[in-house]
């Protein structure tokens, strides 16, 4: 249902027999080990022994950093089960085309173009697929979830993280998520994109999760509405030098916290406070002025686009925006300048 030179950079498995659908369909392998096992079945008996020409299913998946993305397409109405251990990810699912019901634990949420599904694959899950069903799956690290609503928190957590699994896609923050996840599928298409530069992507990661935590309901979504308190000045000098020294690399936010001596959520307040910006914005400026540091002095001789991936700026377009917004010159004409004081 989607064209294949759209996947490209993912890992694609296709099957035109309902008996090549059973066994182990290890999606989210690449970033945590699993012994969870996803058996398919048709829902219609009558297709179960018939062949095709045309595949009736297909995978693909694709991980870069701790994400792994994949699109799914089905022909027919599935029935699959998913035994074996608990999940060390948290799946979010958007449905393209058709409808998918979520069953855990007696609970079913069904999936729509206008609902999505949050939730943890593990023992005794089932999915009931729709015919002509078409959805893409974006997998966070547990772990990394849970780490930063701690950090959210400034806490440790009492009990696991669990979500409630319907998601409305119309709405508050949930609704900025799903451009975001579409983003990300986007980008995962593309050979030069966020996916193949772990700065951009470590950034894309931390908003990601910090939507999911804003957006979507979960047993502690009542206590991330507390203020903040202990607000330190200090912290933003400690901060803004880490994120200097480290802009070429991949960082996250609760590695900016710990360079601070406190929690995200302190971080966040005081940089809202006193920057007016968001932990994430104050660093898309520093980067903007590092490539404007490296332009101006010109001391690698590398090209603007060079440069600018340096920093994880993938969209050329989008890149030249902001620097001229924030400078009042194009990257090129710091570039000359540059060029101009050498002679």
């Amino acid at each position: 249902m989607i064209e294949p030179a759209r996947l490209a950079m993912f890992d694609v498995v296709r099957a035109r027999h309902p008996g090549d659908l059973d066994g182990r369909l290890r999606v989210s392998e690449r970033v945590a080990k699993s012994d969870r096992v996803y058996s398919y079945q048709l829902q219609n008996r009558a297709l179960w022994s018939a062949t095709f020409e045309k595949p009736i299913f297909t995978l693909a998946t694709r991980a870069a950093g701790s994400i792994v993305a994949s699109y799914a397409d089905s022909s027919f109405a599935t029935d699959v089960s998913i035994d074996g251990d608990e999940g060390e990810l948290f799946c979010i699912t958007t449905m393209l085309l058709g409808h998918m019901t979520l069953v855990q634990k007696g609970n079913s949420t069904t999936a729509t173009d206008g609902r999505g599904l949050v939730w943890r694959p593990g023992p005794s899950s089932r999915l009931l697929m729709s015919d002509n069903n078409a959805r893409t799956n974006v997998f966070f690290k547990v772990a990394d979830v849970e780490d930063a609503l701690e950090h959210m928190l400034d806490e440790r957590l009492r009990q696991p993280l669990e979500f409630g699994s319907n998601l409305d896609w119309g709405s508050g923050l949930a609704a900025s998520l799903k451009r975001q996840l579409d983003f990300v599928m986007h980008e995962f298409q593309r050979q030069d994109g966020v996916a193949s530069n772990p700065v951009a992507l470590a950034s894309l990661t931390d908003l990601l999760i910090s939507l999911v935590l804003r957006g979507a309901p979960h047993n502690y979504v009542d206590r991330l509405d507390g203020g903040a308190s202990g607000v330190v000045p200090a912290y933003i000098r400690r901060a803004e030098d880490f994120m200097r020294a480290n802009g070429a690399e991949p960082i996250r936010m609760s590695q900016v916290a710990a360079a601070a001596g406190c929690s995200v959520r302190t971080l966040s307040h005081v940089f809202k406070h006193f920057r007016g910006n968001t932990l994430l914005g104050v660093l898309h400026s520093i980067r903007l002025e590092l490539v404007r540091d490296d332009l101006v002095l010109g001391a690698s001789g590398a090209s603007v686009t060079t440069v600018a991936r340096r920093y994880g700026f993938t969209n050329s377009s989008r890149f030249a925006t902001a620097f001229r917004r924030r400078f009042g010159e194009t990257p090129s004409q710091a570039a000359r300048r540059s060029s101009r004081s050498s002679r």
